[in-house]
């Protein structure tokens, strides 16, 4: 699935907690994970380094949008 890689960027900083980035890129069991567990903190530091290797290591396309398998 093709999705804009600021869009997801700001959704990991902003609401990574919750897995909505996850849900965003269609990752829906990842997503739920991150909803079951985000009273642990655990998620939202997997969504911040999440958003840091989106920004630092996936190449978007000549439309800003990044590929997830």
């Amino acid at each position: 699935m093709k999705v804009n890689k600021v869009i997801y960027v700001v959704l990991a900083f902003f609401l990574g907690w919750i897995g909505v980035h996850k849900f965003y890129s269609n990752q829906v069991l990842q997503g739920i994970m991150h909803i079951i567990f985000f009273w642990t903190g655990i998620p939202y530091i997997i969504a911040i380094i999440s958003g840091i290797i989106t920004i630092f290591f996936k190449k978007a396309d000549d439309e800003g949008m990044i590929y997830f398998p």
